[in-house]
């Protein structure tokens, strides 16, 4: 069974991954195209996999003024993080540092796929089965969202084999999930909701400090037109998998 677990978490993380990381290899020319579109995209995704996944999957766990006020405090966690980015990079108080998403949009997908491993551990010791569509159901609403964190990676500046390894790096946390959740489930099930509530605060914090004022400065009718069918077509992404599931 453990090895059931380790190679449908390694799917669903790499696989995601994997299949988002085709993107990558488009001429620069689409790619740099492309971004402003995938960034609306990836902003929809974000507060879809928030608000219509984990936020509600905590609510069924634990007390909803324990899950909203741990979503608070990541919010206030990750607005301290992003000062202590923002001041390791520049001291001067007129500076203006590039990239700040990436590391928070990095902190945010490792706590996300690290539930995601406990999730696929706890379906299989259900029934195999039920893993299968578990570890399918991850590589489903990874995909679009992975691909809308490496257009984030690209926008603020990173290489392709620095966005996929740090990606993957970000994605393998599903296998030590997956692993501690086998051997001490009982003891995961109380946490996971607090993870859950971390990780949809990170992904609120990106899309509302980091990504929303980017699209804003964008201001002509086509373009604000162009950015809320995208932000709505990554919410309507999400709401697809997650009423599929």
């Amino acid at each position: 069974m453990l090895l059931w677990i380790i190679g449908f978490s390694l799917l669903g993380s790499v696989g995601a991954v994997a299949g988002a990381a085709l993107f990558l290899f488009f001429p620069k020319g689409i790619r740099k195209t492309l971004i402003p579109y995938l960034i609306s995209y990836a902003t929809g995704t974000l507060l879809g996999a928030a608000f219509l996944g984990m936020i509600p999957a905590g609510l069924k766990l634990a007390p909803a003024l324990a899950v909203t006020s741990t979503v608070l405090a990541g919010m206030v966690f990750f607005f301290l993080l992003e000062k202590f980015v923002l001041w390791r990079h520049c001291h001067d108080s007129t500076c203006e540092v590039h990239g700040r998403a990436a590391p928070l949009i990095l902190i945010g997908d490792a706590f996300h796929n690290f539930v995601d491993g406990v999730v696929i551990a706890a379906a299989f010791l259900t029934s195999i089965p039920l893993g299968v569509t578990a570890s399918l159901a991850v590589i489903a609403h990874e995909i679009p969202q992975e691909v809308g964190d490496f257009a984030i990676l690209l926008d603020n500046g990173y290489g392709r084999t620095k966005a996929i390894v740090l990606n993957g790096l970000s994605a393998a946390t599903t296998l030590p999930g997956a692993v501690v959740a086998y051997f001490w489930l009982g003891e995961m099930r109380t946490a996971v909701p607090y993870i859950l509530a971390i990780s949809a605060a990170s992904f609120i914090y990106i899309a509302a400090a980091d990504l929303i004022p980017g699209l804003h400065r964008q201001v002509t009718a086509a373009a604000s037109l162009r950015q809320l069918v995208l932000l709505l077509a990554g919410i309507g992404t999400i709401a697809i998998f997650h009423h599929g599931g």
